[in-house]
């Protein structure tokens, strides 16, 4: 595959891609500049990308912030939900159209969204997405994961009614040693640091379910699946309520400027 790795800092992006080359010998992988806190950013990034002519075979949505304190992001959306969902939300539809030229019926072309088992827990506020009324770290970290969930789950049905050879799937990763621990309290760091190596996935393990999503031929056609541990399995019971789907795609749209994919799929 050819790889294009998108993040918010240039020096880890090139780094990965050297370490890439130097271990797999290609020179198949690159690095582009996309800050999912910005919409501007987002859009300079798919306008870069359209600019190559490259085919987008696998989308693979997995930015994220945790128990971050309250903060807004440049567009002023709770971080949380700003980047971790509204950045995905409005990636995956301006570059959709990609998607569907480039999938066949043979060859789907494939979305993933890395969430977290933590939507199990989320509760989603449609009168207070942005948590103005009471900022819970743990409660809007949730929201965004459970947000994504429904997002997939949408998406596909939309892609299904179009006929379009593009999947959608959500991932949960597991618990797994990386960055993302940095916001939590001290005493939960320590207790981490003690027994990441018993509980913890390592970032390689982590990812496995996702390279299964993108590349495995028994999820070939297969959409609007939740999957742990390279296995389907059952989300938040919230997450299958169609009308809640319907509610967030539709404010989504209009927080980040779109119009409502349904009106243009069907």
């Amino acid at each position: 595959m050819h790889v294009i790795i998108a993040g918010n800092s240039e020096s880890d992006g090139q780094e990965a891609v050297r370490k890439i080359k130097e271990e797999t010998l290609t020179g198949k992988v690159e690095f582009l500049y996309c800050d999912l806190a910005s919409m501007k950013s987002i859009r300079q990034f798919v306008q870069q990308f359209r600019a190559k002519n490259c085919p987008l075979h696998v989308l693979v949505n997995n930015a994220g912030v945790m128990l971050v304190p309250e903060r807004k992001t440049e567009d002023g959306f709770e971080e949380h939900f700003g980047l971790n969902y509204l950045g995905h939300f409005l990636l995956t539809n301006l570059l959709l159209d990609t998607l569907k030229r480039s999938g066949t019926h043979r060859h789907n072309a494939r979305i993933i969204t890395v969430s977290s088992a933590t939507h199990y827990v989320g509760k989603l506020h449609l009168n207070d997405l942005q948590s103005r009324c009471s900022y819970s770290p743990h409660g809007a970290y949730a929201q965004s994961k459970l947000a994504l969930v429904l997002f997939t789950y949408r998406l596909q049905h939309l892609l299904t009614a179009n006929g379009s050879h593009v999947t959608a799937n959500v991932v949960d990763p597991g618990v797994v040693n990386t960055e993302l621990y940095k916001h939590v309290f001290w005493v939960v760091k320590v207790v981490k640091w003690m027994t990441a190596w018993l509980f913890f996935k390592t970032p390689e393990e982590g990812a496995s379910t996702t390279i299964y999503a993108a590349v495995s031929p028994e999820v070939e056609g297969a959409g609007g699946c939740y999957l742990y541990n390279e296995e389907r399995t059952k989300s938040a019971d919230v997450a299958y309520d169609e009308e809640l789907q319907r509610m967030l795609w539709t404010e989504s749209c209009r927080m980040v400027g779109i119009s409502d994919e349904a009106n243009r799929l069907l």
